[in-house]
């Protein structure tokens, strides 16, 4: 192919205060490049943006690429979060590839001489009355930047093709042959190999100690280490770089580092005392009617605490990153989900601007939000430029578990009750939150943050969906006990957890069928039409009591119903995503063990891009929630 055919010749942008970001480039070949600042994590997002690009184009889906997060030309979207990305992200991407065809076809109906109305699109031709012409010969030649027409006609649902079609992924194969190129595989000239020792205060970012905790390096101890090139220390950041990677592995195991012993802290195994005990500010999100009041003639009246645990994202594999630090630009290669706020981060870092600072993001182990993909890259700026060559950093696994930031401990204390004819007389609920959303480690370590912060993350669908008269919904936003991060759906889940269990409590306690019993106090007709479509699906039988379902020898039977709405976003957020399970369990009544036999579940997100893709996600969440319940503790 010549470089004329590949050269670009339309340029769809938005101009904005910081600058114009791009959003898609047509090339003289007919060929498209889609941009947009949200990576893929594992869940197949490419494909679906290649979907809607090629969709709004009317050109094959194998016609369009995209760049996702890389900082020098994908625009900054923020971090890839909360299944944002089809949902908020991916709509400039779609409104530039309508804003494209428009222009091409009032190109074309110039040239043609013919009104637009009587031109067709189909996989990138342009036909009229005998007449045809392909993207790339109509802009041949060319280089028109245009910006994104805000007006531009995006199509009608009834009319795609593509988006809402199974469309096989287009990373899978290359994965499954092992020709996919994870940040792990990344290696450019010159890299040397690079470890880091971290302090004796694991798995904490802020309090007593952290960032002045070393006291000395005896670098004699690894000094016969054949191709160590350098033994690094800033603050609490120490780290050793060599030739080889045994080589680095070596010197970081035997290098000699005193540290000052970091203070007793709470048993994170025994959270709970540790959670009350954390001082907070209280924030009430929604105060209806007279709480203590009704609850003084609930009959009965019930009071119930949950509690959820810290968690780790435990990746498959540690960490990695790249960096290349040269006097007038760094280049990182890193697994970010937040390309651009890592730009900020090294910024700080290493006190350059961010203009000269590129995040080159690739694929990295997978993850349930922060790990230490941000961590490591971080490390491998800083060993970088102390020794002026690229460096390569790979985390030990014990590091990784560690010192990723854990998914916050939650506990919710409900009280409520039932008023005289089986409704919920009142519901107070108070959630504690303790997370700082986990700074970079490196600038704590450095001493250029602190950790110790508190964030506004505990109201995560605090507010239940069914309607109370008496109301009291409270969160104790408070500083971090461990470091915290987000963790797949940050207080949404815990939140929902109780709001859930405690619904199926007072409709035991009214004698109700507990889908009935939520059908009459769910406020969104769309939820309500959600459960009750699972509710048939499952051939769920009425009960107004807690029971089994019959059972064989040891093993009872029994069912269970759940329902949950995603709120994102800061108070009071959008409603995300939609679901409801019928769950159906085998309990060993000699062993307590319990088995999930069988799940029912449906899903509303809103219009799919890729169906087939949406099954897997699905299958894939059924696999991980039962996992988490019956699994995945470890003692």
């Amino acid at each position: 192919m010549d470089d004329i055919a590949i050269r670009p010749a339309l340029t769809i942008y938005e101009e904005r205060p910081a600058g114009s970001a791009v959003y898609l480039r047509l090339f003289q070949d007919g060929t498209a490049t889609g941009y947009n600042g949200h990576v893929d994590l594992g869940t197949g997002i490419e494909t679906a943006l290649g979907q809607i690009v090629a969709e709004e184009l009317d050109v094959a889906i194998e016609q369009v690429s995209l760049v996702l997060g890389t900082t020098s030309v994908a625009p900054d979207q923020g971090p890839t979060i909360a299944s944002e990305t089809i949902q908020i992200t991916a709509k400039p991407l779609r409104l530039a590839a309508a804003s494209a065809r428009a222009y091409l076809l009032a190109e074309a109906s110039r040239n043609f001489d013919l009104p637009v109305d009587r031109l067709t699109v189909e996989d990138g031709i342009i036909r009229a009355d005998g007449f045809e012409v392909s993207y790339g010969e109509l802009i041949r030649g060319e280089h028109v930047r245009i910006d994104i027409d805000p007006s531009a006609p995006a199509k009608r649902v009834e009319a795609y093709r593509l988006v809402g079609q199974s469309q096989p992924r287009n990373d899978i194969a290359a994965k499954a042959r092992g020709d996919w190129t994870y940040v792990h595989d990344v290696r450019v000239p010159g890299m040397l190999h690079g470890r880091v020792i971290r302090p004796p205060y694991v798995g904490y970012d802020h309090g007593v100690g952290v960032g002045n905790s070393l006291i000395a390096i005896d670098e004699a101890s690894v000094a016969d280490i054949d191709g160590l090139v350098g033994v690094i220390a800033i603050g609490d950041f120490v780290g050793v770089v060599a030739t080889r990677e045994e080589q680095a592995a070596l010197a970081a195991r035997r290098l000699k580092v005193i540290w000052r012993q970091p203070p007793a802290r709470p048993d994170l195994n025994e959270f709970e005392e540790a959670l009350r005990a954390n001082p907070g500010k209280t924030r009430i999100l929604r105060n209806e009617g007279d709480i203590e009041r009704a609850l003084s003639s609930a009959s009965p009246r019930m009071e119930r605490t949950y509690v959820w645990p810290y968690q780790m994202h435990g990746s498959i594999g540690p960490s990695c990153a790249v960096a290349d630090w040269r006097e007038d630009q760094l280049v990182v290669w890193s697994g970010t989900q937040n390309p651009h706020f890592m730009r900020r981060d090294l910024a700080l870092l290493m006190d350059m601007p961010e203009e000269r600072i590129i995040v080159e993001r690739h694929e990295a182990a997978g993850c349930y939000g922060r790990n230490c993909a941000d961590d490591v890259t971080a490390d491998a700026a800083l060993l970088s430029r102390a020794v002026g060559r690229p460096v390569r950093v790979q985390l030990t696994r014990e590091q990784e578990h560690g010192w990723e930031p854990k998914g916050a401990a939650q506990v919710v204390d409900v009280r409520g009750g039932l008023d005289l004819e089986g409704g919920p007389i009142a519901y107070d609920f108070e959630t504690r939150y303790p997370s700082n959303l986990s700074p970079t480690l490196a600038l704590v370590l450095t001493g250029k943050v602190s950790g110790n912060e508190t964030v506004e993350m505990g109201d995560r669908t605090a507010i239940p969906p069914y309607a109370v008269s008496n109301m009291r919904i409270a969160v104790h936003d408070m500083p971090p006990i461990a470091r915290a991060s987000w963790f797949r759906g940050v207080s949404a889940m815990p939140n929902t957890f109780a709001h859930e269990c405690f619904f199926d409590e007072l409709a035991s306690a009214a004698g109700v069928d507990p889908v009935e019993y939520r059908l009459r106090y769910l406020t969104d007709p769309r939820a309500a039409d959600l459960v009750r479509a699972v509710a048939e699906k499952a051939g769920w039988i009425p009960r107004t009591r807690f029971s089994s379902e019959g059972g064989e020898g040891d093993l009872l039977y029994g069912r269970g119903f759940a329902y949950a709405v995603y709120i994102h976003g800061k108070f009071p957020g959008v409603p995300a995503a939609w679901s409801a399970w019928v769950a159906d369990v085998a309990v060993n009544r000699r062993t307590g063990e319990v088995a999930v036999t069988k799940g029912t579940v449906g899903q509303d997100s809103g219009l799919m891009i890729n169906p087939e893709g949406v099954r897997h996600q699905i299958h894939g969440n059924v696999i991980q929630s039962v996992s988490r319940v019956l699994k995945e503790k470890v003692r």
